[in-house]
């Protein structure tokens, strides 16, 4: 097949790697001839670009593409799109994130591409946004799911979400969890040891770990409201964050008017491959978000063996099972974060119960090499002639 993934940034993320891991599947595995388009990995996410040169992924970078509106960008973004799309003569047009879903459909429907998907990472409108900004988002959707053939979701509860307000018929959306090199995180144990001497901590510390970008919506504020509460009980344990972005001034400044310095620790964005080896150096992970499709970081943990605690949004429940992979808690409760993560503190035989039996349910179902074949199944399926489309 000659197939074209479009996504808007290649910044670290877990739809990017998704997307990445997805196109050296088809070139490797199908021997396909596939494209990956996408915009410049502005802002201080980190970038993948090199890491799918290595890899061998063809390529083009699209300029004007980004994140923002911005009219006149966008004008130009859409016709490069379909220029780039008339040029590859593509079977299947694989979209993926907000603005290089709505303009990359927009042309490969307008240039009748026989299959045209479209991957939802996690839905553009939220309970967080202003009225007029969601109902704007849901129209952009509602419009954009009408110029492609399927959608895919990497949880049951987006695609619900989705289909609840008119985004397309139930019908129309499939769920396909979002695929990952699996055997890093099942190997990680033994890099347990040297990460904590990293970090200048012991084997008596219990540390506490979230993985996210430093933006909006990602709960940051919820564990440092809960960090005093936990060490008034259990002092020795410690909180460390990895990733980066626009707020991370802001977050240091808190940690040190809370007097936590000592607690906590920032270390920033770090390669890929090294994701599994800090897991290992936790014995919790929470995921306080307000809003994910369903974050990486909760699977990747129970690959590990670590427990997780998090808020109970989107997907997260179709991976923490509560009282058996960890515990869903409501969103923004700290008083229950706290909690939460003092039971498993207090308990390690409870955090080995909980993490084993996460790594029983996540270690198949998130392999990449099964995402991909069940994608190209999908794009088998569409090229089908007399395919029923929904």
């Amino acid at each position: 097949m000659r197939i074209a993934h479009i996504i808007t940034r290649l910044i670290l993320g877990g739809a990017q790697e998704n997307t990445l891991l997805t196109c050296e599947d088809l070139l490797r595995q199908y021997g396909d001839q596939v494209l990956l388009v996408t915009g410049p990995p502005e802002g201080p996410e980190g970038s993948l670009l090199e890491r799918a040169r290595a890899g061998g992924v063809p390529m083009l970078l699209v300029p004007s593409l980004c994140r923002p509106i911005a009219p006149w960008r966008d004008l130009v973004s859409y016709l490069a799109l379909r220029q780039i799309i008339r040029r590859f003569q593509p079977d299947v047009v694989h979209t993926h994130s907000g603005k290089a879903g709505l303009l990359g459909r927009a042309a490969a429907w307008q240039l009748r591409v026989p299959a045209v998907v479209h991957t939802v990472h996690g839905a553009p409108f939220h309970p967080y946004q202003s009225a007029i900004a969601r109902w704007f988002f849901r129209a952009c959707e509602r419009w954009a799911a009408r110029r492609c053939h399927r959608l895919v979701c990497v949880a049951d509860a987006l695609a619900d979400q989705l289909a609840a307000v008119g985004v397309a018929k139930r019908e129309k959306i499939i769920t396909i969890y979002s695929g990952m090199e699996v055997q890093p995180f099942l190997e990680a144990e033994r890099f347990r040891a040297e990460y904590r001497a990293r970090l200048g901590w012991g084997p008596e510390c219990i540390v506490v770990g979230k993985i996210a970008r430093l933006f909006y919506l990602k709960g940051h504020e919820y564990l440092l409201a809960a960090a005093p509460k936990i060490l008034a009980q259990m002092p020795h344990v410690r909180f460390l964050l990895i990733g980066d972005g626009i707020l991370r001034p802001k977050i240091e400044q808190q940690i040190r008017q809370a007097g936590l310095s000592d607690y906590f620790r920032l270390v920033g964005l770090v390669p890929p491959e090294e994701i599994p080896r800090w897991i290992a150096a936790m014995d919790i992970l929470v995921h306080v978000s307000l809003r994910e499709g369903l974050a990486r970081a909760l699977p990747q943990a129970l690959l590990v063996g670590r427990p997780v605690v998090s808020f109970d949004i989107d997907g997260a429940r179709e991976v923490v099972l509560h009282e058996k992979t960890g515990y869903l808690l409501r969103p923004k409760d700290s008083d229950g974060l706290a909690e939460a993560v003092l039971r498993l503190a207090k308990d390690p035989e409870l955090r080995a119960q909980f993490g084993q039996q996460g790594r029983r349910l996540c270690a198949e179902r998130f392999e990449h090499q099964r995402m991909t074949a069940q994608l190209r199944a999908l794009y088998e399926q569409l090229l089908r002639p007399n395919s029923p489309v929904c």
